[in-house]
C-alpha cells in the first residue's frame, strides 16, 4: 500500500496527536490541561479552516455519518441546560462536544485508508515524547513540568498520562503491521516496548488492565490479517525476533530502578517491572475495597447512582454533577474534593439524563455492528479495511475499559484521540459503502457554503482566542495568589508586618482572578484555607463565599463559611450556614463540632456540654471539637468534659500528647478534682512522651510539689 499524500488537514491532526501530549507547563500558573484544551482548540479549528479552504477552491461532496449525531446530540442538550442547570459548566461541557464533533468530522471527510498512516504516526511519535518525559520523571527525577502524582509526564497527574498512553499502543502496533522495511519495524517495536514500560511506571491499574488485553487482543489481530502486512520477505525468524526486541525492551528499560524521592517514600526503591507488579496485585486485597481507592470510588458511584434515580430523565445537567454529588452521598460522608465520579459512564448518564442513556446505547450498538462488519466483510476492499479497523476497536475497547474507572473523556488529549478513533471508524465505513445504509449520507458543498463555513470558523477561532487568554490571565493569578500564600504560611510566622504588602497583593489577586473566572472551585478554596491558617477569617470567608456562589452544596465550604461568622462574632450569619450544612449533611462531624462552638459562644453551655460529651464518648469528633470541649469544661468547672477532651486529644493527635498529658495533670491536681494519684501519672506520662529536646521545659512546666514526688519515686533511695 502506497501512502497517498495528506491533506493539509490530516497534517494538522497528525500534528496535534504530536504535540498536545508532549507539551507541558513548566511552571505552575497554567494548569496542566488547560494547555492541552488549548492545544486541541486550535488545532481543530486550523485543521478546519484548511478543510474549507480547499472546499471553497474545489467543490466537495461532505459525509455526514450517523456517529456526528451522538456528540452533537450531547452539546445541543447542554446548551439548552445552561438554562435551567448551571450556565458555566454546561457551557463548558457545549464546547468540549463541539470541538469533539469537529474533530469527528474533520477526520471522516479526510482519513483516506492511507493517509490514516500519517496520523497513526502522530499518535505514536506523541506517546513516546509524553513517555520520555514519564521515563526521565522516574529514573532521574525529571522536574520540568509540573505534576502530581509521578510520573505524569505532562499530564499533572499520572492515571491520565497513563489513560491516553493505553489507547494509542494498538496504533503503534498498526504502524509495524504497515511499514515497509524490516530496520523502521524493529524502531518502531523498540519505542512501542518503551511505551509499555513507561506505561508501568506510572501502576495505573486500569490501564494495566487495559495493557493486559491488549497483549492478548494485538498479536491476535496481526496473526488474523497477516496477509494484510505490507511488509516484503518476512520470515518466521524475523517475527520471533521482533516479539524478542519487544521482550527484551520492556524488561530492560523496566528493570531500571527508580530515583524519584516521591516514588520511594510512595513504594520504596523498584522498578517499572516491581512496581507494575505490586499494583497489579494489590487488587487482590481486601483493603482495596474497604479502606483503599476503590472504596472511595465506591462510594463515589454509589452517590451517583443515587443521582441517577432521582433523575432518570432530564438528569441534573451538563457538568452538573460535581455541583449535585453532596446532596447524595452516604450521611456523615464529605468526599468533596472531587469533581468527576471517576466513571465516565455513569456521570454522563447522570447528568445527560435520557440523552445520556441513548448515546450510550448508540454507540455501543455501532461498535457492536462495526466489530461484526470487520469480521463478516471477505471482499477485498473489506480485507483492505479489516487491520485498521481491528486495531481502531482495540484503541476504543482499551479507552472504554479506563473510562469506567477514570476520566478520560475530559481530558483534552484523550478524547481528542476518542474523536479520530470513531473518525477512523466512519471513514472507513464510507469506502465499505455503508453510504447505502441509514448510517452515512453526503450533500455537495459548493463554494458559497464552504465561505459561510470559513466565516463561522473565523468566529469560533476569536471566540477561541478570547476563553484562552482569559484562562491563562485567571490561572496565572489564582496561582501567584496560592503560591505567594503558602510562602507566607510556611515561613512560621505570617502575622509578621514584613509580610504584610504580600498579604495585600494575594486579596488584589484573587479579586481579579475571580472578576475574570467565579468557578474556579480547584483552586479559589486553597488561598482561603492558608488564610483562615493564619487567622485572616474575614478575606477567607469572602473567598470562601464566592466559590459557594457556584458551588453551593459543599458541605465543608458552608461549614468554612459558618466558622468564618463565628470567628467575626456575626453568630446570626455563623447559624444561618451551619443550618444549610446540616440539611445537606445532618450528621457530619465537622459541623456537630460546629454546632458546639456556636452554642459554648451564644450562652448556651448547657446544651453545649451534652452534646459535646455525647460525641466525644462516641467516638464522633474533630480536633475544633476536642479544643472547644475542653475550654468548654474549663469555663464551666466541669472536669469530666476536659478531661474527655484531653483524652480525646491524647488518643487522636499523639504529636500533641505531651501538652494533653500537662493539661491533664493540671486538672486532676486542681481543687474540683483533686486526685493526686492520677495527676502525677499524668505528669509522669507528659515527661514520657516529650522529646529529648523538649524534656527540660517539659519538667519545668510541672507544679514543684509533684516535680518532688516524681524524682523520689524514679530515686527511692
Amino acid at each position: 500500500m502506497t501512502a497517498q499524500k495528506p491533506t493539509g488537514t490530516v497534517l494538522l491532526l497528525s500534528l496535534m496527536m504530536i504535540l498536545v501530549p508532549a507539551m507541558g507547563v513548566p511552571s505552575e500558573e497554567l494548569l496542566q490541561d488547560t494547555l492541552k484544551s488549548i492545544g486541541v482548540s486550535f488545532f481543530a479549528l486550523a485543521a478546519s479552516f484548511t478543510f474549507f479552504w480547499h472546499c471553497h477552491k474545489h467543490s466537495n461532496y461532505l459525509q455526514f455519518h450517523s456517529l456526528l449525531c451522538l456528540p452533537i446530540g450531547l452539546m445541543t442538550y447542554a446548551l439548552g441546560s445552561m438554562a435551567w442547570s448551571h450556565t458555566y459548566l454546561g457551557g463548558v461541557e457545549a464546547v468540549r462536544w463541539f470541538v469533539f464533533s469537529l474533530i469527528l468530522f474533520l477526520g471522516l471527510n479526510s482519513l483516506t485508508n492511507a493517509r490514516v498512516t500519517y496520523l497513526a504516526w502522530g499518535i505514536h511519535l506523541g506517546g513516546v515524547l509524553a513517555a520520555l518525559w514519564a521515563a526521565l520523571q522516574f529514573w532521574f527525577d525529571f522536574k520540568l513540568f509540573a505534576q502530581g502524582p509521578n510520573p505524569a509526564s505532562t499530564f499533572v497527574n499520572r492515571n491520565f498520562f497513563a489513560e491516553y498512553l493505553v489507547c494509542t499502543l494498538p496504533f503503534s502496533m498498526l504502524l509495524v503491521s504497515r511499514v515497509r522495511d524490516k530496520t523502521s519495524a524493529f524502531l518502531l517495536t523498540f519505542s512501542l516496548g518503551f511505551n509499555v514500560a513507561a506505561l508501568m511506571m506510572t501502576g495505573t491499574r486500569s490501564a494495566l488492565i487495559g495493557l493486559g488485553l491488549l497483549v492478548l487482543l494485538l498479536p491476535a489481530i496481526v496473526f488474523l490479517y497477516r496477509r494484510q502486512c505490507v511488509s516484503t520477505g518476512w520470515r518466521a525468524g524475523h517475527c520471533l525476533a521482533l516479539v524478542a526486541l519487544f521482550i527484551a525492551a520492556v524488561w530492560g528499560l523496566g528493570s531500571i530502578n527508580t530515583a524519584n524521592p516521591k516514588l520511594i517514600a510512595e513504594s520504596g526503591y523498584g522498578n517499572a517491572l516491581e512496581r507494575a507488579t505490586q499494583r497489579t496485585l494489590s487488587m487482590t486485597k481486601s483493603s482495596e475495597y474497604s479502606t483503599g481507592s476503590f472504596s472511595i470510588r465506591t462510594l463515589l458511584w454509589q452517590a451517583t447512582g443515587r443521582m441517577i434515580q432521582a433523575h432518570p430523565v432530564t438528569g441534573v445537567g451538563a457538568g452538573a454533577w460535581e455541583v449535585q454529588a453532596p446532596l447524595y452521598q452516604e450521611p456523615g460522608s464529605q468526599l468533596e474534593t472531587d469533581y468527576y465520579a471517576h466513571n465516565e459512564i455513569l456521570q454522563l448518564v447522570a447528568e445527560y439524563g435520557l440523552v445520556g442513556w441513548f448515546f450510550l446505547l448508540s454507540l455501543a450498538t455501532y461498535l457492536a455492528w462495526a466489530a461484526y462488519k470487520t469480521w463478516s466483510d471477505k471482499t477485498l476492499e473489506g480485507q483492505r479495511e479489516a487491520p485498521l479497523r481491528a486495531f481502531t476497536l482495540a484503541s476504543l475497547l482499551v479507552f472504554l475499559l479506563v473510562s469506567n474507572a477514570g476520566f478520560p473523556w475530559r481530558m483534552a488529549t484523550t478524547g481528542a484521540l476518542f474523536a479520530l478513533s470513531l473518525s477512523i471508524l466512519a471513514a472507513s465505513d464510507a469506502r465499505l459503502g455503508a453510504g447505502k445504509s441509514f448510517l452515512l449520507f453526503s450533500i455537495n458543498c459548493k463554494s458559497h457554503c464552504a465561505v459561510w463555513a470559513l466565516s463561522a470558523t473565523a468566529v469560533c477561532t476569536g471566540l477561541a482566542l478570547y476563553i484562552a487568554q482569559q484562562a491563562i490571565e485567571c490561572e496565572a493569578k489564582l496561582v501567584q495568589a496560592i503560591r505567594t500564600a503558602l510562602t507566607i504560611a510556611q515561613s512560621g510566622h505570617p502575622n509578621d508586618p514584613r509580610w504584610d504588602n504580600e498579604k495585600i497583593k494575594i486579596l488584589q489577586l484573587m479579586r481579579q482572578g475571580i472578576a475574570i473566572n467565579p468557578h474556579y472551585r480547584k483552586l479559589t478554596p486553597m488561598v482561603a484555607d492558608t488564610l483562615a491558617g493564619w487567622n485572616d477569617w474575614k478575606n477567607a470567608t469572602w473567598i470562601w463565599e464566592s466559590v459557594l456562589d457556584s458551588r453551593p452544596n459543599v458541605v465543608a465550604l458552608l461549614a468554612n463559611v459558618a466558622r468564618g461568622y463565628l470567628k467575626a462574632d456575626n453568630f446570626q450569619k455563623a447559624q444561618e450556614y451551619l443550618n444549610r450544612a446540616k440539611k445537606l449533611q445532618p450528621t457530619a462531624p465537622t459541623l456537630a463540632s460546629l454546632e458546639v462552638m456556636l452554642w459554648s459562644r451564644t450562652g448556651k453551655d448547657r446544651e453545649a456540654a451534652v452534646r459535646a460529651k455525647e460525641l466525644l464518648r462516641a467516638g464522633i469528633f474533630d480536633y475544633d471539637l476536642v479544643q472547644a470541649a475542653y475550654f468548654l469544661g474549663l469555663r464551666n468547672r466541669d472536669s469530666e468534659l476536659a478531661i474527655l477532651a484531653l483524652q480525646s486529644q491524647i488518643k487522636t493527635w499523639p504529636s500533641q500528647a505531651t501538652d494533653g498529658w500537662l493539661k491533664l495533670g493540671n486538672i486532676y491536681a486542681s481543687v474540683e478534682a483533686k486526685n493526686e494519684t492520677k495527676a502525677q501519672q499524668a505528669y509522669t506520662a507528659a515527661l514520657e512522651a516529650a522529646p529529648p529536646a523538649y524534656g527540660t521545659a517539659t519538667w519545668a512546666m510541672i507544679p514543684p510539689n509533684y516535680r518532688a514526688k516524681i524524682q523520689s519515686r524514679a530515686n527511692p533511695h
